[in-house]
């Protein structure tokens, strides 16, 4: 009589957990790109070396990143070209605040400057699961070769969607102009890289316009948040490679249209799965998420097993 009722208290979780297979099998897979925004910003510290190891590891596609320059024309990985207060302390090991984050402008400091403040140790409550350590704002060369070496090992290679961070009310200040911008980025890629792994993004339709003039060969995608597509296609004077919408404003008319124009679609950023469920459904071509964790589970070909 013991072991009969061991067996009955068990059941109901067996039971439970054969249901739950069943829905995990019966879940629709798709075939889409799954960028790790700024790494894996949920999980860790964004674009740091840590916050793309932990993509990698979860088996992204694509590292999706940000650059900007020091004054000593050092291509880094920053999705401000200021130090942002609430991801980073200063060289002090102090907070700086919202008000003078500005004045901690990575242009007009050298790559050692930067070096200096620790933006991977700070408590982010807008992401309460990442790992938190202390790290730097890395070199794009050092992602490169981080993602090359790590991706070796899982016998296949990632691709790299570069944001340029610019805008004409920057030039000068914040970072160089347009076209040099583009040179010592482009520079820096043909030299360290196959740039058929790469596509390059931006919300500032100058630096596009230049890309598309003096790279033509390059793959580019328009990001856009406040502005409809035929006008976005019209002020760019071009059709990219690549659409990528703020999420909500795609519907299935857009995905028909930018699909008819060549385009893929890819929708930024993407974080909760019903979101991911309800955008892959509508037949998007790849999502860029903080949580590529939350993504795997909608990825065919990928185990949805622990």
């Amino acid at each position: 009589m013991k072991y009969l009722f061991v067996f009955i208290l068990a059941f109901p979780s067996l039971t439970a957990q054969t249901t739950k297979d069943k829905t995990i099998s019966k879940l629709s897979t798709h075939t889409f790109d799954l960028q790790g925004h700024r790494g894996a910003r949920g999980l860790a510290p964004e674009n740091t070396l840590h916050a793309f190891q932990k993509a990698l590891e979860l088996g992204v596609n694509t590292l999706e990143l940000d650059v900007v320059v020091t004054k000593d024309n050092q291509i880094v990985v920053s999705h401000e070209p200021w130090m942002n207060a609430d991801i980073c302390l200063g060289p002090d090991g102090n907070s700086m605040t919202k008000k003078s984050e500005k004045d901690y402008n990575i242009y007009q400091m050298t790559y050692e400057e930067v070096l200096t403040y620790d933006c991977g140790s700070k408590y982010n409550p807008v992401f309460p699961e990442q790992q938190l350590e202390t790290a730097y704002k890395p070199l794009l060369i050092e992602v490169l070769h981080m993602a090359d070496s790590i991706s070796k090992n899982h016998g296949k290679k990632i691709n790299f969607n570069i944001e340029l961070k610019s805008s004409s009310e920057g030039d000068e200040l914040y970072h160089p102009k347009p076209q040099v911008f583009v040179n010592l980025v482009m520079d820096l890629l043909q030299q360290e890289t196959n740039m058929t792994r790469v596509n390059l993004q931006s919300f500032d339709f100058r630096i596009l316009k230049e890309l598309h003039h003096s790279h033509p060969e390059v793959s580019l995608a328009v990001l856009v948040y406040e502005i409809d597509l035929d006008t976005a296609l019209e002020q760019l004077g071009f059709v990219p490679e690549i659409y990528s919408p703020y999420f909500p404003l795609v519907n299935k008319s857009m995905v028909e249209t930018v699909h008819s124009k060549g385009m893929k679609l890819i929708p930024w950023t993407v974080n909760e799965p019903e979101q991911m469920k309800s955008l892959l459904k509508l037949g998007v071509d790849g999502l860029i998420t903080d949580y590529p964790d939350r993504a795997l589970k909608f990825k065919k070909g990928i185990s949805n097993k622990k």
